[in-house]
């Protein structure tokens, strides 16, 4: 009698709202990819859906498994991710420049895109196990191993090279370190190293000099790392190279008007202008398509998800079902961020795929992991107390 009440009462609290926003969110994302993958390009939204039906049996799978057991679990998780990361140096396929990828048979496994996971689940356990209720915040020396935790896989990640997963990694750790109240002191250091890191920006691509540049860091980039930067400080420069993906963006995002000029009728997607168009560049395909409304519309879903997790944070029982919500929050956040403000031309493009509406297994499944546990800490907000 008791367990079937506490099954009952678990049942009433899934947060049904995110769950409806994640499958519109999706359901949008293959009605999308339909006509990104339009012939004679190959349809990926039909293995979309597939991985779409996998995510949704998984989040299904670890909504109904306690997130006290993935607590425990944490460690051999994190440190699963972090070999998984080493391999890639020695059976990594290499793609685009970059060992990112498992190759099995048609399958490509990414598994930066669960390193994120396992990196946010290791930061939230250090908190709960870190709390003092007494202590007024957290100085340098307790930051010390949530710092580390996050550095060694964004490190990994980087030297793929992988500089936009990895800039994610970081803006998610950074984060969850800001929810984990830290002292004034820590604070002000974290400001004047954003305000370094504009300087070297400024330095390095702005202030006039002569040449040969004296550069902190530009020098040490890649050169389309360095071409993606220097193109989004200056748009008009090299139209017809380093600029020609993210001109060819705008152009499809600005021609889409209030309206749109509806589905499969894009010029720029049918065309092929646009740069990876079912991945990175998806965005560009729906406001062409669509319109400045409907994509008004998709990015209410976003802060309808947004929202709807950071209550689920607020409710959870305990400190490591808020930061697991946070840092699961904090990843998709970022994502939509930079993926929107890249393909519009706001931010420099960084390879980085919009969350539920990119084409690929690794994203989708990542995501679905995250939601999974957003609702399992959502089911358990009350513990199982009769």
């Amino acid at each position: 009698m008791m367990e079937l009440r506490t099954q009952r009462r678990t049942m009433a609290n899934v947060p049904w709202g995110l769950v409806a926003v994640v499958l519109m969110i999706s359901a949008v994302g293959i009605y999308n990819l339909a006509s990104a993958s339009r012939p004679p390009a190959s349809p990926v939204w039909l293995p979309q859906l597939a991985y779409l039906g996998l995510g949704v049996a998984t989040v299904v799978g670890i909504a109904f498994v306690d997130y006290r057991f993935v607590q425990s679990a944490t460690i051999p998780i994190y440190l699963v991710n972090i070999a998984m990361l080493l391999a890639l140096k020695v059976v990594g396929h290499k793609a685009k420049g970059a060992e990112s990828w498992f190759v099995l048979g048609p399958l490509r496994l990414q598994p930066a895109e669960f390193m994120k996971l396992g990196m946010v689940l290791m930061m939230a356990k250090y908190f709960h196990d870190d709390e003092r209720p007494n202590n007024e915040g957290y100085g340098f020396f307790r930051l010390v191993p949530p710092v580390l935790i996050s550095m060694i896989p964004t490190a990994l990640v980087l030297v793929q090279p992988d500089l936009g997963t990895a800039l994610m990694m970081t803006f998610t750790a950074v984060t969850i370190i800001l929810f984990a109240k830290p002292k004034w002191t820590v604070l002000v250091i974290m400001g004047v190293l954003a305000l370094g890191s504009v300087g070297v920006l400024w330095n390095d691509y702005v202030r006039v000099q002569p040449e040969p540049r004296m550069t902190i860091i530009r020098h040490k980039l890649k050169k389309h790392q360095d071409a993606r930067i220097t193109g989004w400080l200056d748009p008009t420069s090299d139209l017809r190279g380093s600029n020609y993906h993210s001109m060819q963006s705008k152009i499809a995002v600005g021609s889409g008007g209030p309206t749109g000029k509806g589905w499969m009728q894009g010029t720029q997607t049918g065309l092929r202008f646009l740069p990876e168009q079912h991945t990175d560049f998806i965005f560009s395909v729906f406001a062409e398509e669509q319109g400045f409304v409907k994509c008004l519309f998709l990015l209410l879903l976003y802060a309808g998800f947004i929202i709807t997790s950071l209550s689920i944070a607020a409710s959870a029982k305990d400190r490591f079902g808020a930061f697991v919500v946070v840092g699961i929050t904090a990843m998709v956040f970022w994502q939509v961020f930079e993926n929107i403000g890249m393909v519009t031309g706001l931010l420099p493009i960084t390879g980085i795929t919009l969350p539920l509406m990119s084409y690929g297994g690794s994203s989708m499944l990542s995501v679905m992991i995250g939601v999974g546990l957003l609702v399992n800490v959502a089911m358990r907000r009350q513990g199982f107390r009769p």
